[in-house]
This record gives C-alpha cells, sequence and structure tokens, in this order.
C-alpha cells in the first residue's frame, strides 16, 4: 500500500496532485506516465501563483476516482485533507462554496465506497467553511451520504444540535424543509427513537403554515405518512397535526380523508369511535400496515386520559371498565400502563373503587384547552388574590392589637384615688 509521506519542501497540494496521477497513469509507461505528471504538476503550480484556488481543486480531484479503490482509509482521508484545505485559501465565499461542491460531489459519488471515511472528510471540510450556507451545503451532502453509505450512527448525534446549527446558517423555509425531511428518513431508517423521527416529520409539516394551497398540496403524502406514524407508535399520544395545513387539506381529500378521520378519532374520542371505524375500513387500515389490536392498545390509553381530563378529576371503575370494553379485573392494570406512559398522575381509592387524578396529558391543544388554561389561571389567580388580602388583614389585625399592647405599656393605668374620711 502506498502511502503519502512529505519528504521535502514542496507544496502539500503539489505533493496530492503528483500522487493522484501518477495512480492515474501507472498503467501508461514511464515515458507516458512521467510526461502526464509533470504537466498536471505544472499546471498546479500555476494555479497556485496566480491563485485560481478553483481550477486547482478542479484539477487535483480530476484523478480522486482512483485514490478511493488504491489506497487505505487513512491515506484518503490525508488525501482530502490537503484537498479540503483548499477552501481557506479563497477569500471569496462563492468560490469557496464552489470548491466545496467540487470536494463533496467527489467524495458522494460513491456512497458505499468506504462511507465511513467519506463522511470524516465531509465534516472536516464543514469545519474549515465559514460561509453559513456552504456549511448547510456539506452538511446536507453529509445526511445523503450517511444515508445511502448506511452509517448513519456516526451522525445522528449531530442532530442534537439542529436548532442551533438553524440559527447559525439561516437558510430558507425550502432547505429547512429539505433538511427535517432527511433528517425524518435517517432516523427511520436507522430504527431509532420513533419520537424523533415523528418530531422531524412534524417540523417538516410545520414549514407550510404560511403557504398557499398550491404549495401546501406538496406536503400530502408526507403528512399522509406522518398520521400513519402517530397512530403506529405506542409511546406518542400527543401532538398538534389536526392544526396544521398540510395534514388539515386531507379532510376533503377524496383520497386521504379516511386518514384524516382515523387521526381525528385518536386525538378527540374515544374506544368505540376507532371500532366502529374499524368495522367499516378494516381493509384501509391492514393496507397501511395498521395492528387492529395495537390500535385498540393505544385507544384504550387515549380514552382512559380523555376520561381523566374531565372536571371532576374523579373516573369510577365502572366507566373505565365500560369505555375501554375491559374486565373489571382489568381495571387497575391499565390505569397502571397510563401511569408508566407518563398519561395521567392519579391515586386507585379501591374502597371507593374511583381513581382520583391530579394531572392528565392533553392529547391536543387546541383552542379549547386554551380556554380551559385560561380559566384555571384566572381560578387561580382569584385564589391567590384572595390569599394576599387574608394575609394583609390579618397583619393589619395583628398589627393593631400590638399597637394597643404597647400604649399599657407606655402609659400604665392610675393608681385609684381613696376617698378621704372627714370627722
Amino acid at each position: 500500500m502506498t502511502t503519502v509521506v512529505p519528504t521535502s519542501e514542496e507544496d502539500p497540494v503539489l505533493s496530492v496532485v503528483r500522487f493522484t496521477s501518477e495512480l492515474a497513469w501507472a498503467d501508461a509507461g514511464p515515458e507516458v506516465a512521467e510526461a502526464q505528471v509533470g504537466s498536471l504538476c505544472v499546471e498546479a503550480q500555476e494555479c497556485i501563483v496566480m491563485g485560481r484556488w478553483l481550477d486547482l481543486a478542479s484539477l487535483v480531484l480530476t484523478s480522486a476516482d482512483l485514490v478511493f479503490s488504491k489506497v487505505s482509509d487513512k491515506d484518503l482521508e490525508c488525501i482530502f485533507t490537503v484537498i479540503c484545505n483548499l477552501v481557506t485559501m479563497t477569500e471569496r465565499p462563492d468560490e469557496a462554496l464552489e470548491m466545496a461542491k467540487l470536494i463533496s460531489a467527489k467524495v458522494t459519488q460513491q456512497p458505499n465506497e468506504k462511507p465511513a471515511s467519506c463522511l470524516k472528510i465531509l465534516f472536516n471540510l464543514y469545519n474549515l467553511l465559514e460561509n453559513p450556507y456552504s456549511r448547510f451545503y456539506v452538511y446536507m451532502k453529509a445526511l445523503h451520504l450517511a444515508l445511502d453509505g448506511k452509517v448513519t450512527e456516526h451522525i445522528i448525534p449531530s442532530f442534537k444540535k439542529i436548532d442551533s446549527f438553524l440559527k447559525e446558517w439561516n437558510v430558507g423555509i425550502p432547505d429547512q424543509r429539505e433538511l427535517f425531511l432527511t433528517i425524518s428518513n435517517i432516523l427511520r431508517e436507522s430504527k431509532s427513537s420513533a419520537k424523533e423521527s415523528f418530531k422531524f416529520q412534524t417540523k417538516y409539516l410545520e414549514t407550510f403554515s404560511t403557504e398557499d394551497a398550491h404549495t401546501v398540496s406538496e406536503a400530502k403524502e408526507e403528512a399522509v405518512r406522518t398520521v400513519i406514524e402517530f397512530v403506529k407508535a405506542p409511546d406518542i399520544f400527543q401532538c398538534d397535526l389536526l392544526d396544521m395545513p398540510a395534514v388539515a387539506q386531507l379532510e376533503k381529500d377524496a383520497k386521504y380523508s379516511l386518514v384524516y378521520e382515523l387521526l381525528k378519532i385518536f386525538l378527540t374520542q374515544r374506544l368505540d369511535a376507532y371500532l366502529d371505524f374499524d368495522a367499516a375500513n378494516s381493509t384501509l387500515l391492514k393496507s397501511y400496515g395498521l395492528v387492529h389490536d395495537d390500535c385498540v392498545a393505544k385507544m384504550r390509553l387515549m380514552s382512559l386520559v380523555d376520561l381523566g381530563c374531565n372536571d371532576s378529576g374523579q373516573i369510577p371503575y365502572a366507566l373505565i371498565r365500560d369505555t375501554l370494553r375491559i374486565r373489571d379485573d382489568e381495571v387497575e392494570s391499565w390505569v397502571v400502563k397510563a401511569i408508566t406512559s407518563k398519561l395521567i398522575d392519579c391515586k386507585m381509592d379501591q374502597m371507593n373503587q374511583v381513581v382520583i387524578v391530579s394531572r392528565c396529558t392533553e392529547c391536543v391543544f387546541g383552542h379549547h384547552q386554551w380556554e380551559t388554561l385560561r380559566t384555571k389561571l384566572a381560578t387561580w389567580r382569584g385564589n391567590i388574590t384572595n390569599v394576599i388580602s387574608t394575609i394583609q388583614a390579618n397583619k393589619i389585625a395583628e398589627d393593631g392589637s400590638q399597637a394597643v399592647q404597647g400604649n399599657h405599656g407606655i402609659f400604665p393605668p392610675e393608681e385609684p384615688h381613696l376617698a378621704k374620711s372627714f370627722p
């Protein structure tokens, strides 16, 4: 295996040009190879002297195809470290971007050829770039490479910083859509957290909130997929999909209206509504890969949460049994499941056969929930005002009492005068 080892004061870029061109012309014979290698090195030298960095990047990448198959991973990374460093030579952001595009294209054109090393090269290129959009461009290339080369485990940790990245990149809505959708696909393909994948699907759909009907229609297929993912997910019980234009368009769509109806049942109705829907549309549910028993289990939990959100804060065991369509001896186990899923906080009063709910998770948070919250806040505010008034009144009374006691201490009562008796 040939290794790039600097042995002279030759410019690193010229060393890479010489090395890659020698690989390219190795089978042409010594005389031809020497002439071609010398010509390429002269051309590279001219580019360096004249500051033609984009032309130099194009030249040095000409023979890079052979590098992937003929050198080790370590040598490949070393060679491209020199090539990537060219983006720091120019003072023009547009030229740096064009060089980044050339390098990215070369690195990603064969995603199954040393994908992990290629991903490292793109990360290095990203860190060398200063222009925010250029960084975004390279990051997107890295995402696609990770997905196509099946090395997503190397890029998934960066998703935790996406919000800060977006602030730095300051990209437009179309670019954000591509980013969110690609990340969601990566998380789905890698069998990572369904919640994380769903989160980025939701972010994608949210970008259509202010668009016209024609643009929103572009998200129709993704909206359907997101709804189905929500219904399938055994640990996702809360979402705002119903209020999103990208999802709301399904309600009147001839092909997907039943998908919207299914979502509405899961978020706003109870188990009996789902069972009626399944009886009429079981073939449709199977076509989307939905398993009836899994849907029933999820609807039971969501129905129990809906019962817990009533104003009384108490749910009779009998009501849980009838709503969830279970046996009497299954009631407490389903309550425990809801607690374990962090859907409700409650206590089970076995003596009185009621569940006393202290907190429950709202499956949707729309206008009705905001009004309820406003009412509760107003009530709490009134209670706090009353408490403050009571404390102030007691303080005034206490101060008054202390004042009276203090006055007695300063001016003690006079001794009674004894009447003089005269003879």
